[in-house]
């Protein structure tokens, strides 16, 4: 999984940030480096539980791998925490994760160091990482942070429901609304026993659907809410279902859901037939629910030129500019970027690498349905929302406006086009 999903990972929604002085780079060593023994330097993790066991392991590793530098962890699941250590004359750590859609509102309040020299001198090629994601590590022309995981989204199915109602795997947004239709049953009164498409994230399952239908949240580097795609992959959902079952309905049946990858999880449960999430269920399913028979397969497309469309999220690591030892952490960063280090940490976590040449590696073989994830980061059509400052705002917004589009107060087009004109107002800095 990701940090902790986003409620589940909404986690596309950045925290703000306090002003920090940014320190300059001096030929990628910073003041404050020891050059007798070994350096210790602190990798302060959002992770917690059975993953930062695996995290703990790969330190290990790479602290038997060589002896100029010791690696300590430090699980903190606090971001309120870190952003405080980050923001202070001296911070109490050097190297740390977040999620990729927040680099350019904490490069641009100097918080961040910038990576690009030191990921020359360590040999880290940057160009085999997928380009969506080093789209949201680049601000104002340089890298501010390195994308150690990606997380995809695409159509998982429950095959019994599927093989009972007679459907077939849709594969085109028309066969989608119909595959709905047929695997959603309600009583007399409205209420809902079972519903086609579910949604573990209504942000996410519908930014994805706005690049599904071609539009873009983030047109010429600004919010485009109401770009054509975005209201029709909305127009789309109210129709297909909020028009289906009614809105309050709607509600009342998502109220009564049970816990997310929990064992009574809806989509394990049979509440939800088909639902769109990533690609962290291949490892929590065998695991919570193994008598579930289930396939994953490709977002339904709109037109053939939008086929494998797909967002991307990425869990991402950076160097915090108040730390004394910047060398010792980017040798450190580029070991967690290696393909060791990336295939260690992503099969821990049930994640999916960050770089393309991982993709077709056998290492993944044992993860049910991986390949699906997988062979949909080499298709062209791969996008991930801005890491512009803007990001918090622009996600809040967004956010909102999804839910009463959901709730039935306002149309897609209403919504979207408040949060055009909440957008003119969204600081840059």
């Amino acid at each position: 999984m990701l940090h902790k999903h986003l409620p589940r990972r909404t986690a596309l929604a950045a925290v703000g940030i306090v002003s920090a002085v940014g320190l300059t780079l001096a030929g990628c060593s910073a003041g404050g480096e020891s050059s007798g023994g070994p350096q210790e330097i602190t990798f302060s993790y959002l992770w917690s539980g059975a993953e930062a066991e695996a995290i703990e392991q790969i330190i290990a590793d790479f602290n038997d791998s060589q002896d100029e530098i010791v690696v300590k962890g430090v699980s903190s699941p606090d971001t309120q925490k870190q952003l405080t250590s980050m923001s202070a004359s001296q911070g109490s750590f050097d190297i740390s994760d977040h999620f990729g859609n927040g680099v350019g509102a904490w490069a641009s309040k100097g918080i961040l160091e910038p990576l690009d020299e030191y990921l020359a001198e360590y040999g880290v090629d940057t160009t085999d990482f997928v380009p969506a994601a080093m789209e949201q590590m680049t601000y104002d022309g340089q890298i501010y942070s390195m994308p150690i995981a990606v997380h995809s989204f695409q159509l998982l199915y429950n095959k019994t429901l599927l093989d009972e109602a007679g459907v077939a795997v849709p594969t085109t947004m028309d066969e989608l609304a119909s595959a709905i239709a047929a695997l959603t049953k309600q009583d007399d009164d409205g209420t809902i026993t079972q519903l086609g498409l579910g949604d573990p994230s209504p942000f996410t399952t519908l930014t994805t659907l706005g690049y599904n239908f071609g539009g873009d949240w983030d047109a010429g580097g600004e919010p485009s809410p109401a770009q054509e795609g975005n209201i029709a992959a909305l127009d789309w959902y109210v129709s297909s279902i909020v028009g289906l079952v009614g809105a309050e309905n709607l509600a009342a049946f998502t109220a009564g859901n049970g816990a997310y990858m929990s064992a009574e999880d809806p989509f394990y449960v049979g509440r939800y037939a088909m639902v769109i999430d990533g690609e962290w269920r291949s490892a929590n399913i065998p695991a919570t629910a193994p008598d579930l028979d289930w396939g994953v397969t490709a977002i339904p497309y709109v037109t053939t030129d939008l086929q494998d469309v797909t967002q991307l999220t990425a869990s991402t690591l950076f160097i915090p500019a108040n730390s004394d030892h910047k060398d010792a952490a980017a040798e450190f960063l580029a070991y967690l970027v290696s393909d060791r280090g990336m295939t260690d940490f992503s099969l821990a976590l049930g994640n999916l690498p960050a770089r393309v040449s991982l993709l077709d590696s056998p290492a993944y073989d044992g993860l049910e349905n991986f390949n699906v994830w997988l062979d949909a980061l080499k298709s062209p059509n791969v996008f991930a929302l801005s890491s512009a400052p803007y990001a918090a705002e622009y996600a809040a917004d967004l956010g909102t406006a999804f839910n009463d589009v959901l709730l039935g107060t306002v149309t897609p087009t209403e919504a979207m086009d408040a949060v055009l004109e909440r957008s003119k107002n969204y600081s840059v800095q």
